[in-house]
């Protein structure tokens, strides 16, 4: 029995993992420092071999398959949740079409979480005591953005239930769309303005500020686009329906 130890302090398992792979029978090359590496350009360039007769797999109990089995479990919670917000707004819209619309704006927050937590870790290092300590999308950070598919659901739903009844009392399609930007911008910005301060306090915890950190970032380009892109997908979607109703 072999052990192999390492100082990998500030760096994930993954990481280390996947640098560790990549060297695994790689030529020669110019060491590398760890901070010039990502998951798409890995490897220290310090090559290493193994035995024919010997073989070597990433498994067991180790941080490597506690990763891997926790990020597993909260894509599929994330997708019981998507499946469970489109039953509820489809029960509540009576369509399937609106139900779509409205959940439109929930990828729109990946457009915030990532690039979010990657400025973090680009506007300065942190050290403590001495080694680095980045800024890193977690599994709370995972329960945040699963929490955050509910949260931005209510701002989609406040311009679609507008443009619904405006359209009822006989606006047209374009004018109740611009009416429902100019009206149910304010309630749409103070909602994600309580949000943002209900989480600021939470970046403070060492465990949990990946969850605030994920709904602060995804709430703010998620409010921001929800505002454009749920109108214009709306508009999209029932143009047509409009100019058959005006000829008719």
């Amino acid at each position: 029995m072999v052990y192999l130890t390492a100082e990998v302090s500030g760096r994930t398992p993954a990481e280390v993992i996947a640098d560790i792979s990549a060297d695994l029978g790689a030529g020669q090359g110019a060491f590398r420092d760890w901070r010039m590496r990502n998951f798409i350009d890995n490897g220290g360039r310090g090559p290493w071999a193994l035995p024919e007769d010997i073989s070597i797999s990433w498994t067991g109990e180790g941080e490597w398959k506690i990763t891997l089995d926790v990020f597993r479990d909260m894509g599929l919670a994330f997708a019981f949740a998507l499946i469970a917000i489109f039953v509820v707004l489809r029960f509540q819209t009576a369509s399937t079409t609106l139900s779509l619309i409205i959940m439109s704006a929930i990828p729109l927050t990946i457009i915030g979480i990532f690039p979010g937590f990657w400025v973090l870790n680009m506007v300065g290092e942190r050290e403590i005591a001495g080694a680095p300590d980045p800024v890193l999308f977690t599994a709370t950070a995972m329960i945040g953005m699963i929490a955050l598919a509910g949260i931005v659901v209510r701002n989609s739903l406040i311009l679609v239930e507008f443009i619904d009844q405006s359209l009822a009392r006989g606006l047209a399609l374009k004018e109740a769309l611009l009416q429902a930007g100019s009206v149910r911008m304010r309630p749409v910005l103070l909602t994600a303005g309580t949000t943002l301060l209900g989480n600021l306090i939470i970046t403070l915890d060492p465990v949990f500020s990946g969850l605030a950190l994920a709904i602060m970032f995804g709430i703010v380009a998620s409010t921001l686009f929800t505002l454009v892109v749920v109108p214009v997908v709306y508009l999209l979607v029932f143009e047509r329906s409009e100019e058959d109703r005006i000829k008719s």
